[in-house]
């Protein structure tokens, strides 16, 4: 009996261990983290032009992960044109939108929907984006990488507080 208490202490502490020492990104479906490289990649852009991350370092570069049937994603993507693209994008700063696994016709209705000008790319089957997160989690998400290549922020869904802290990162590595 005493042996039976004992596993289930050490079960029951275990578990609490386990749960506490995740991370924010581990609950929000990242496979990356702060502070990682970020995992190359080349996809095709909405005018037909390659995209290639690694053409980009010495850059800003925030990766907006969307799809036309997220509702989330349109309702942030306005924000993100506006707060963050038209205020930086004289700077060495590019947002791309990774638009999952669909057509380029449904890309164009989602910028058309969204009024936004800054790239939209195709990934298609999703591949890119299953380097950043697990493929079954969701897509409102947005990955900030340094000058240096290295992840430097992450958001999950749209939260006015997480974007206002986003837009803060982006500024000061900017001014790096």
């Amino acid at each position: 009996m005493i042996k039976q208490i004992l596993y289930l202490v050490l079960l029951s502490a275990f578990f609490f261990v386990s749960c506490s020492s995740k991370t924010k990104e581990d609950d929000r479906g990242y496979i990356v983290k702060v502070g990682d490289k970020a995992p190359e990649f080349s996809l095709k852009l909405d005018d037909g032009q390659d995209f290639k991350l690694s053409d980009y370092k010495g850059k800003v570069v925030m990766l907006q992960f969307t799809a036309s049937w997220c509702g989330v994603c349109i309702k942030e993507m306005p924000f993100i044109e506006s707060e963050i693209w038209q205020v930086n994008k004289d700077k060495d700063f590019v947002v791309i939108g990774v638009d999952r696994d669909e057509p380029v016709e449904k890309l164009n209705k989602l910028r058309e929907k969204t009024g936004i000008t800054y790239p939209l790319a195709l990934d298609p089957g999703a591949d890119v984006f299953g380097q950043y997160a697990l493929k079954e989690a969701g897509v409102t998400r947005n990955v900030i990488i340094g000058k240096d290549g290295n992840i430097k922020y992450l958001t999950r869904l749209f939260n006015r507080e997480e974007f206002d802290a986003m837009k803060e990162k982006i500024e000061e590595l900017l001014a790096e």
